[in-house]
């Protein structure tokens, strides 16, 4: 989510007009929606003033809004409340432990990659039990979906597999 979304998302949590943000941080009132128009929208990113001012006229931090760098622990955090915020990511404590958990039913984002996390779960349960080697498991990792294997994705036949079912069934298709 970039800092366009992020502003627009906050903010209409916040049940703010454009208009209204705009002139919190000092826009002129004709102008004020215009010109949130364009940030949110990517057009226009705004400058580390004025990000500080629009974290502040949403109650957040700057951090919020920006991009998350996921080299910083800081930055991490902020990544994991974007994805709670689009894709469902949810925290819990089971058994005295934290887990993380996708809740598909937080919207159609949230189930498909709710759908992606469940089929990478049994790979690396089988790289934590030794069946599969590291490199076996980071070959399915960063060529993730070629080798995913779980059917959620559709997969389309081969050429030559088509071919050869259209040969096997020619004289059944002319009929």
């Amino acid at each position: 989510m970039g800092i366009g979304e992020r502003i627009r998302f906050i903010r209409n949590l916040r049940g703010m007009t454009q208009k209204y943000l705009g002139t919190l941080v000092g826009f002129p009132e004709k102008t004020a929606d215009i010109r949130m128009a364009q940030y949110e929208a990517g057009s226009r990113t705004p400058k580390e003033d004025l990000t500080k001012a629009l974290a502040n006229a949403l109650g957040v931090s700057p951090l919020a809004l920006d991009i998350p760098d996921i080299d910083s622990y800081l930055g991490l955090m902020h990544t994991l409340f974007a994805l709670e915020d689009r894709y469902g990511l949810t925290i819990e404590t089971r058994d005295g432990e934290v887990v993380f958990r996708i809740d598909p039913r937080k919207g159609k984002d949230a189930a498909r990659i709710s759908e992606m996390v469940y089929a990478w779960a049994p790979v690396a349960e089988k790289y934590r039990a030794g069946d599969i080697s590291k490199d076996e498991y980071d070959k399915w990792r960063y060529n993730y979906p070629q080798y995913d294997d779980t059917q959620i994705w559709a997969k389309v036949p081969s050429q030559e597999f088509s071919d050869a079912m259209v040969k096997a069934f020619k004289n059944k298709l002319k009929e």
